[in-house]
């Protein structure tokens, strides 16, 4: 395949995912072109959107690739979809969301000491849009549910890792709201889950098993009004 036509290829094929596109599986879909011949392409589609701005660029998002709008467009687009109703994350689920991507894994009953409200309907909520995961039970009294953050997280603030979280106290810049002082000295003072606590499921079904459990879990406080 000429290299234009390949690069056209590729472009038409992250403009139609839904999720980022894995470089392996680009590779797969063009295994007579090669991966050197993949690479140079993206890398030709990346440098053509840097160079020639309009609204879109080319990014590593969850170890992927996608397009997504330039950031200083975010103000205008926030703009427009809040008034088109979208439904976007309330802030004390964004504040959920802070606890659990730089303590994880964490549980429910720390994540509400922290906040210093009982965050259950929060949980729930993230655990619906799997902004968040089960990753396991805690080895203690009650053994509860350990809480991480999901591939659709990364997706949702651009990130390609969880490593790639900016300092705490400039969380508030990427999700566009303002995140209390002193919930941000919470998170940072709060301690660790010690791995020798932490019991990880691997397998995808147990996992399945055990949001279904955690959600029933997570109903059940909220209609016994638990939640405030």
């Amino acid at each position: 395949m000429e290299p234009t036509e390949l690069r056209a290829a590729i472009e038409a094929i992250l403009f139609l995912s839904t999720e980022p596109v894995k470089l392996d599986d680009l590779v797969d879909a063009f295994s007579d072109d090669g991966r050197e011949a993949v690479v140079a392409q993206l890398d030709e589609i990346k440098k053509n959107f840097d160079e020639h701005v309009g609204g879109f660029v080319l990014e590593q998002t969850a170890g992927g690739w996608r397009f997504a709008t330039r950031a200083e467009h975010d103000p205008i687009l926030k703009k427009y979809f809040a008034k088109k109703g979208e439904n976007r994350l309330t802030l004390a689920a964004l504040e959920t969301l802070a606890i659990i991507g730089y303590r994880q894994p964490v549980t429910a009953p720390e994540i509400s000491d922290i906040r210093g409200v009982n965050s259950t309907s929060s949980i729930r909520t993230l655990l619906e849009r799997r902004m968040i995961r089960v990753a396991g039970r805690k080895n203690v009294v009650g053994s509860p549910f350990l809480y991480r953050t999901t591939k659709d997280f990364l997706v949702h603030f651009g990130l390609n890792d969880v490593r790639d979280l900016p300092r705490l106290e400039e969380f508030g810049d990427l999700i566009g709201e303002n995140i209390n002082e002193d919930l941000v000295a919470a998170i940072s003072s709060a301690e660790p889950t010690p791995a020798s606590e932490v019991q990880e499921i691997t397998d995808a079904n147990e996992r399945e098993r055990a949001e279904a459990e955690a959600l029933a879990e997570l109903d059940a406080q909220v209609d016994a009004g638990e939640v405030k």
